[in-house]
Order: C-alpha cells, then sequence, then structure tokens
C-alpha cells in the first residue's frame, strides 16, 4: 500500500516564511511597494544649494488650483517691450542677442566681393569692354588682399570699408582729373561673408551675409524653415567657439526678440532635433513608454490620454505623480484625480521635456502581484510533499 509523506520540517518553515513574508508586504517582491501617502521623496536628489549641488530630499507638492495660477504667473511675460521672459528666454542666452539694441552695422567689403563703379558722363571708366556684359561680369573684384584697381586712382585698400567710404576716396582721387567728378559705388555680389546654417532645416548650407542684416531666424527662413523634427526651442549659435542656447520658441510665443542675434561672419546655426523633448508615463497605464512633445507643449491631461489613459483596472486614481529632475532643484508633484473633476486640473498643467508621469497600483493589486509571485513556489512545494517513492516502499528517501 502506498502512503503519502509528511511535509519535512525544513520545508514547512518555508512556507511558513514566504506566508509570513506575504502578509507583511516584503518589499523584495516585485510591485508591492506603495508611493501613496508620501510628503517627500523616498529617495535623495541632486539639489542645487548655493554653489554646491548636495543630496536632499524633495518635497511633494499636490497638484491644486492655487499651484496652476503661480506656474501661468511664472511664465507669464514681464509687461515693457516683451524682450525677455521670465525662466523662459533670459536665462538661457547670454551674450549675442545684446547686439539688438546697438544699431544696425553697415555691410563692409571683404576678398571675393564684386562692387560696380559708375562714372557718370564717362562710359569709357564704367564699361571698358563693352555693355552686353552682366553685371558680375562688369563689376569690380575685391582681391585676396583686400584691394581693387581702378583707372586713374590705381590701387585702394578696400577691406573693412562701406561702399559710401570706397565712394568718397574714388571722388577725391579722380577729382585730379575730372572735373565735378559724379560717381556712385554699388554692391553687386556678396560673397566675402557668410554663416552655415545645418540640422534640422529643409536646406542646410552655407548662407551668404548681404547688405540685409542677417538674424537667427533670417538664416533659418532662408534655410527653408524648420522640418517637423526641429526643436524650435534648441537653436545652437557658435561663434568664435563659444556655443549659445537660442530658444526660437519663445520669441513665437513671448515676443523674447533680445535672443534674435545679428549674425556674423562665420557663425554656425544648428537647429536641433526634438528627440530630446521627451516624456516618460509610466505605472498603471495602458501604454505605458516615452511621448515626443510638440513644440514643447504638453499637458499632464494629454500625457495620459496618448497613453491611453490610467488602467482602471489595477490603477489607483489618487496617486498620480509628475516628478520633474532636469533642473538644478528638482519637483515632485502630485494629483488625486479620484474625481473626474481632477483633470481640468490635470489639463492645465503643463509638462516639461524629461518629466515622469507615474500612476500607482491599487493596494489590492500589489497584493495579488504578492500572491501570484508566491504561489507557484508554494504549488510546487506541496506537490513535492506530497510525491510517493516506490523504490523506497512507499518512504521518502534519505537525506
Amino acid at each position: 500500500m502506498k502512503m503519502s509523506l509528511v511535509v519535512p520540517n525544513r520545508v514547512r518553515h518555508l512556507l511558513i516564511g514566504l506566508a509570513a513574508s506575504a502578509l507583511a508586504g516584503c518589499s523584495i517582491v516585485p510591485g508591492n511597494q506603495s508611493y501613496s501617502d508620501r510628503e517627500e521623496s523616498a529617495v535623495m536628489l541632486p539639489v542645487q544649494q548655493g554653489d554646491a549641488l548636495l543630496p536632499a530630499n524633495i518635497k511633494i507638492q499636490p497638484i491644486t488650483a492655487e499651484l496652476i495660477v503661480e506656474m501661468f504667473k511664472a511664465a507669464r511675460p514681464p509687461r515693457g517691450d516683451g524682450t525677455s521672459v521670465a525662466g523662459v528666454a533670459t536665462r538661457n542666452v547670454p551674450g549675442p542677442g545684446s547686439q539688438d539694441a546697438k544699431p544696425i552695422p553697415e555691410y563692409r567689403l571683404g576678398p571675393g566681393d564684386i562692387i560696380s563703379i559708375i562714372v557718370w558722363d564717362h562710359p569709357e571708366l564704367t564699361i571698358p569692354a563693352g555693355s552686353f556684359r552682366t553685371a558680375e561680369q562688369a563689376g569690380t573684384v575685391v582681391t585676396d588682399d583686400g584691394t581693387i584697381y581702378f583707372p586713374y586712382a590705381g590701387v585702394i585698400k578696400v577691406q573693412g570699408m562701406t561702399t559710401s567710404e570706397v565712394r568718397k576716396i574714388l571722388a577725391a582721387k579722380l577729382a585730379k582729373y575730372i572735373e565735378q567728378v559724379q560717381l556712385d559705388v554699388r554692391m553687386v555680389a556678396f560673397r566675402s561673408q557668410q554663416v552655415y546654417v545645418v540640422g534640422e532645416v529643409n536646406k542646410p548650407g552655407i548662407q551668404q551675409v548681404t547688405d540685409i542684416p542677417m538674424t537667427v531666424i533670417e538664416a533659418v527662413n532662408r534655410a527653408g524653415g524648420f522640418t517637423q523634427e526641429a526643436d524650435y526651442s534648441r537653436v545652437l549659435l557658435t561663434r568664435r567657439g563659444t556655443t549659445y542656447l537660442v530658444d526660437i520658441q519663445a520669441m513665437y510665443d513671448y515676443g523674447a526678440t533680445a535672443q534674435n542675434a545679428l549674425l556674423e561672419h562665420g557663425d554656425i546655426v544648428n537647429v536641433a532635433d526634438r528627440s530630446y523633448n521627451k516624456i516618460f508615463v509610466l505605472g498603471e497605464v495602458v501604454r505605458p513608454g516615452s511621448q515626443l512633445m510638440n513644440k514643447k507643449r504638453s499637458t499632464l491631461a494629454e500625457a495620459l490620454s496618448d497613453a491611453g489613459y490610467i488602467n482602471q483596472t489595477t490603477s489607483n486614481p489618487r496617486w498620480i505623480y509628475v516628478m520633474r529632475g532636469d533642473t538644478e532643484t528638482p519637483e515632485l508633484f502630485h494629483l488625486d484625480s479620484s474625481l473626474p473633476d481632477a483633470m481640468l486640473l490635470a489639463d492645465r498643467f503643463p509638462l516639461r521635456p524629461r518629466d515622469v508621469v507615474y500612476v500607482d497600483a491599487a493596494a489590492v493589486v500589489r497584493w495579488q502581484r504578492v500572491i501570484s509571485n508566491i504561489l507557484p513556489t508554494a504549488t510546487m512545494l506541496n506537490v513535492t510533499s506530497q510525491t510517493q517513492y516506490p523504490l523506497f516502499g512507499g518512504k521518502q528517501p534519505p537525506y
């Protein structure tokens, strides 16, 4: 007759230990930790305190109407000329934007430029090779050493001069040979100065600097405008080894024209792509993962909606968190959406790039996950303890 075995002591002890761990909500079981009822972050985060970056716990701020009002006040452009925006425009760009307050400089000649010199009533000086040539063919080219040659005036150093300054010099020299000399100097081709526009523009390449002042926005427009993948807020301007961040989105939204710097010869304008502008929706949502923001415009409600909204069977809508760590002082926010009205607050809460949205699980779901992790092991131990061993006469083999 076959006999079932009694559960060995060490197996019994293991089962008791697993049950005690489950009842205690052991933190080593995945999905068993609760993130609710917290007033500050569970881990220490790097916080800027004066000149030092120190670890500290961050207080969790509830998302309320008062908090959203304060955020809108902080983002509102100041009264006046609208050349700066608190927290948006002025914090990013030193240097080149300050040129907007200066008078617009005149174009100055350089090697490769072509000018047209017209002496009235003296066609032999203006078109000595015939009247059927184009303006570029008939023009005077500035040589590599920055000089030009003109009859009766000789060799003249014109590099760094404006066309009006060249006209005065030529008039003074020709006055020795021509009475009441009348002449004009005009630009025919701009070749000496150029900027480089690269990145997420439709026609990247070299843009010639002309007598019409070229700003950052003008350079982007000449290059065919932004592509669909362009990040309007991350345009990098490199000048003489220094790179500045230009936020064109702030110009469009708030009129922050101080960042629309005048470009100089050799400047590099690089339009970054928007891969940095991601937000992450994790936890108990239908489709967790990352989302690309459109021109940095997204709200908490939009992020949850794009993720399929919160999972109705596993989530606890009372505990929705927004974690913001890509700043000098990290911030943590909490939304209680147990009532549908809270989604109105979520629709007014603006997200920023690299924000993490986390939806916590319901307590019963955490418990079920603990049980689902323990149950296979308990079942296996139970089957093993009831195994019969015919070779040993129905007894458990010796250990």
